[in-house]
């Protein structure tokens, strides 16, 4: 598979007010990414309702027992996905009619069942014939988000074959979790996807890092979000946020080489398909340095291995 050419896009976009019209738009985004030639289509974190920027950007977000924050939350629920359930099977019509693969970030909502009530801050593959190909949950929501999300699992820690290259991915702080990298790394990837609430200097030091150290491309995607879409419940913190039209969100995507390089340099504030032409062979090129699953590796001195049950929690997609 690393002596072809793949070509992978970006959707950076403002997110939608709710998952029926998020979904619409993912169909749209990704039908356009195709038209373009896209084979690999990357949507940021939890596209599917939206990221909650109102942790970081309202008051009183923690506060026992609110009120205003509940409503939040419940809506969040409302909006988020069932796997497997109606809105897969929307996304699996989407990656159908554009005939690529598409990876994108979603609040999941388990069903019916002993986990019934629990979200998880999620990312799922699907191929171009529709098949859902993994289904990653992050496996430990950061600082504030663990008012929203539960700990996720190993179980889609993984990269997958798919058209465009074996593709592996991971959401935000996820990136400075060392053995989670390895484990990606040691499941063989080409391109791996980074998805973000937003890219700033800081995710984009890690996105580099995690090329250069994997030797893979990688798709680091951010979204937009105004604070005029923060939830009308909640006050904005007045530190924080300075008017309606400010980018609470700001994307920052951008697309690296295995070297750590750009290809397409960061992109903020602006709504765009970022597209680029990838050159699987520049992976194996840039072993020759490194291979931290090769020759760079030392199995003989560590030992390590993601403790997989192939089990996930009662009631998850029922």
């Amino acid at each position: 598979m690393r002596n072809r050419k793949v070509v992978a896009a970006i959707v950076q976009a403002e997110v939608a007010a709710s998952a029926e019209e998020g979904l619409e738009l993912t169909r749209a985004t990704a039908v356009e990414a195709a038209r373009q030639g896209a084979e690999l289509i990357v949507f940021p974190e939890t596209w599917i309702p939206g990221y909650p920027a109102w942790l970081d950007h309202s008051r009183d977000a923690a506060l026992w027992n609110h009120a205003p924050v509940k409503a939040v939350f419940a809506r969040i629920a409302e909006n988020s996905i069932a796997i497997p359930g109606p809105a897969l099977d929307s996304l699996a019509a989407a990656a159908r009619e554009a005939k690529a693969t598409l990876v994108l970030g979603l609040s999941e909502r388990v069903g019916r069942g002993a986990g019934r009530g629990t979200l998880y801050n999620s990312l799922i593959t699907i191929g171009p014939d529709g098949t859902l190909l993994n289904h990653h949950r992050k496996l430990m929501p950061t600082y504030t988000e663990r008012l929203i999300w539960g700990a996720g699992d190993v179980e889609g820690l993984r990269a997958v074959d798919t058209p465009a290259g074996r593709v592996s991915a991971l959401v935000c702080w996820e990136h400075w979790m060392p053995l989670a990298r390895q484990a990606l790394h040691e499941s063989g990837e080409d391109i791996h996807v980074a998805v973000w609430p937003t890219v700033h200097d800081l995710h984009q030091v890690a996105s580099r890092q995690y090329a250069f150290e994997g030797r893979c491309f990688v798709l680091a995607s951010g979204a937009l979000m105004r604070a005029s879409s923060l939830p009308p419940e909640l006050e904005p913190h007045p530190d924080r946020v300075t008017g309606p039209d400010q980018w609470v969100l700001r994307g920052g995507s951008a697309i690296i080489g295995p070297d750590g390089k750009y290809i397409v340099e960061p992109l903020y504030d602006e709504a765009r398909i970022l597209i680029a032409e990838l050159d699987l062979r520049r992976a194996s090129e840039e072993s020759m340095t490194l291979d931290v699953t090769g020759h760079y590796h030392r199995p003989e001195m560590f030992d390590f291995k993601p403790l997989r049950t192939g089990r996930r929690d009662a009631g998850a997609g029922e």
